[in-house]
């Protein structure tokens, strides 16, 4: 970047600028020397572009090119008065630094008697050529800014920046002038105590030592204009407006909290210039998605597959500037389950009636509120009760099922009438997308042996709940995410085995399998499909084993950022058996080993921002492959039983889960459950 300096000319031999003087460096009102008699526009160049060479001082931009424009008045810095510049002359100066290039103007000088038109004219133009001009505040230490400083603020159309001085405490130079009235484009940087005088090209130390610190705002000015030097260059697509707008906005707040009559908007804080400003998205998206944002909850069947995941990209913020972030940091794991509290935490009435051909039930919870067909887990698997007892018989041979709080599953395996045991803890190989369902219809009709069940459902699914309310809290918006099944099973009986194989298809508005991504990613959810196979077998009397297996294939739906080879393969077991009589002739003990539903493979392969264009504002996008398969694997055992007890129904469980939710190292999940329930 070049960094135009308007002042009493520079020490073109200085070591500190060499190789970075401009050759378009001039006296605007005349051949003389660059270097003048007076050293103040040099003292103003090093603080902004010093070089970088283990010596002497270290300018803000000690890469940036220097424009030297010499414009004091001749003759004027021989006089007791000092320099003085002609506002024609600054005009003048303004116009070339425009003219080659400079990206940032700084001007260090100051008058009471403020900017003719001409003067104020050039800084309109200097705006609209989009570059930043930079004016000290004043060394009067008056509460208001003098007309100079103030009527350049007004004729530059947010390009304008004025700045005063702070000390080494931080606390206004007694000798700068305030904000006052007009803070809006006012800010401050260190002014006080300034090293150093040179000579020879070196700082100067005296025979005894000494090095001579210089004060003014005409030496806090060009420390903003490094600064604004250094934005220029990170990030080439700002304008002087821009630039003025983000110093002005990360300024550090001193005094008053905001923008105060003494600081304006605060003290130059160039590190948190550099970070991102209003909200950040992914670089070439549409959604905001906040660095602090939860970027994604996986899913039950995903289990610890983010936990370790790297997902470097770049983001922009509200300026299109472009950062390297690792949205890993904000993926997380699939929350905890805790099936035990679900199985015997929920205490609930059942309330059911009958009549020929039509059965109903509702559950109570324990609060009063009615929840209609809401199976319990063991429900779920067992006589199917629940199910059955809201199924209507239409014709000899055709029955029909509706549901509220009840998944399609659930109907239709009332329906079917598999015998299967029930179990507490441990699930079948079911989905664990962890929905909500709302809706739920469920038709079977039986074809000689063979029968035949259509059902479907929707719902909402409940994954990340905690993260949600979180995000929440913070103001985040979040769109439901809505599930659809469709399903188609055909079951028989062949002696003592029976048999069901099913095919299910699933459609999600905004998950993937379960899992939420972050509306900045621009997901538009997935389809899966299902294959099911549920097997029963009579082995001898009081005997039957059983196995389940689900076998599932997700695709994402196309969105920008999902290329090619986006799928994921997972699925779920379960074997059981089951020994009926064992204490009474009720009885059942029941031993299930089970794998929820768990990704065996695949992930999301992104094609995600990896350069930036300045130019053109658009994004250069690479490959990155996030895989969703766990490292854990859950496997669970549960020993059961259910029979009769003290003239109610009792159930007893006990139940070992390692790695549970799929999470590799989880502490093992061990337990008994108890549950006891009468008819009134």
């Amino acid at each position: 970047m070049t960094i135009a300096v308007i002042d009493t000319g520079i020490d073109d031999d200085s070591p500190e600028f060499a190789g970075r003087l401009s050759t378009s460096s001039i006296d605007i009102l005349g051949n003389r020397p660059l270097e003048g008699t007076d050293d103040h526009g040099t003292l103003v160049a090093m603080v902004a572009a010093a070089a970088r060479d283990n010596r002497g001082i270290l300018g803000i931009a000690w890469n940036a090119n220097v424009l030297a424009i010499r414009a004091d008045t001749p003759g004027s810095c021989d006089t007791e008065d000092g320099c003085s510049f002609a506002d024609s002359a600054i005009a003048d100066s303004i116009d070339h630094a425009i003219a080659r290039g400079a990206k940032v103007i700084n001007i260090s000088l100051g008058g009471e008697g403020g900017a003719n038109s001409r003067l104020r004219a050039a800084v309109g133009r200097a705006a609209t050529a989009g570059a930043l001009v930079v004016v000290s505040a004043g060394n009067d230490g008056t509460p208001q800014l003098e007309a100079f400083a103030l009527q350049m603020t007004l004729s530059g159309n947010g390009n304008v920046l004025v700045v005063g001085s702070v000390d080494e405490n931080y606390a206004i130079s007694t000798f700068s002038n305030r904000a006052g009235a007009n803070p809006q484009n006012y800010i401050a940087a260190r002014g006080k105590s300034i090293c150093c005088t040179y000579e020879n090209g070196a700082p100067f130390v005296d025979a005894e030592g000494f090095s001579y610190l210089f004060s003014g705002t005409s030496f806090s000015a060009p420390q903003v204009s490094g600064a604004a030097a250094l934005l220029a260059q990170a990030f080439p697509n700002l304008s002087g407006s821009q630039i003025a707008s983000i110093l002005l906005t990360s300024a550090f707040d001193a005094g008053e909290p905001g923008v105060d009559a003494i600081y304006g908007h605060g003290i130059l804080d160039i590190h948190r210039a550099f970070q991102p400003v209003g909200g950040t998205a992914i670089a070439g998206q549409n959604n905001a998605l906040g660095l602090s944002d939860i970027g994604a909850v996986a899913s039950p069947a995903m289990g610890d597959a983010l936990s370790t995941a790297s997902l470097p990209l770049l983001v922009t913020d509200a300026y299109d500037r472009a950062y390297a972030v690792n949205l890993g940091i904000g993926l997380r794991s699939a929350e905890a389950s805790h099936p035990l509290n679900s199985a015997i935490g929920q205490p609930r009435r059942l309330i059911g009636g009958a009549t020929p051909g039509l059965n109903m039930a509702v559950t109570i919870a324990e609060n009063g509120a009615a929840q209609a067909l809401q199976l319990s887990r063991g429900d779920s698997e067992a006589a199917r009760v629940l199910a059955a007892n809201m199924a209507l018989r239409v014709a000899p041979h055709t029955t029909i099922a509706l549901g509220y709080a009840q998944s399609a599953d659930g109907l239709a395996a009332g329906l079917q009438g598999l015998a299967r045991p029930a179990f507490m803890i441990a699930d079948g190989p079911g989905s664990t997308m962890g929905a909500r369902p709302d809706a739920a219809f469920a038709l079977r009709q039986q074809l000689g042996n063979w029968g035949l069940t259509l059902s479907a459902d929707n719902g909402e699914l409940a994954t990340s709940a905690a993260s949600l309310r979180a995000e929440s809290l913070r103001g985040t918006h979040h769109d439901a995410a809505n599930i659809a099944n469709f399903s188609l099973a055909l079951d028989r009986r062949f002696g003592a085995v029976e048999a069901a194989l099913g095919m299910r298809w699933s459609a999600e508005d905004a998950t993937i399998l379960g899992a939420r991504f972050h509306r900045g990613f621009g997901f538009s959810g997935a389809d899966t499909a299902q294959f099911d196979l549920d097997l029963g077998w009579q082995v001898a009397t009081g005997w039957q084993l059983g196995g389940s297996w689900r076998q599932a294939y997700t695709r994402p739906r196309a969105a920008s950022l999902l290329g090619e080879g986006s799928q994921l393969v997972s699925n779920g077991w379960s074997v059981d058996v089951e020994r009926s009589g064992v204490l009474a002739d009720s009885d059942r003990l029941g031993l299930r080993l089970s794998q929820p539903l768990r990704i065996a493979s695949g992930g999301l392969a992104l094609n995600v921002p990896v350069g930036w264009d300045y130019a053109t504002l658009t994004p250069q996008n690479g490959a990155r492959f996030l895989s969703l398969a766990p490292q854990g694997r859950e496997l669970t055992g549960e020993l059961a039983w259910r029979g009769q007890l003290l003239s109610g129904e009792a159930a007893a469980s006990l139940f070992y889960r390692h790695d549970p939710g799929h999470v590799a190292g989880a502490p093992d999940d061990a337990g008994i459950g108890l549950r006891w329930a009468r008819r009134f």
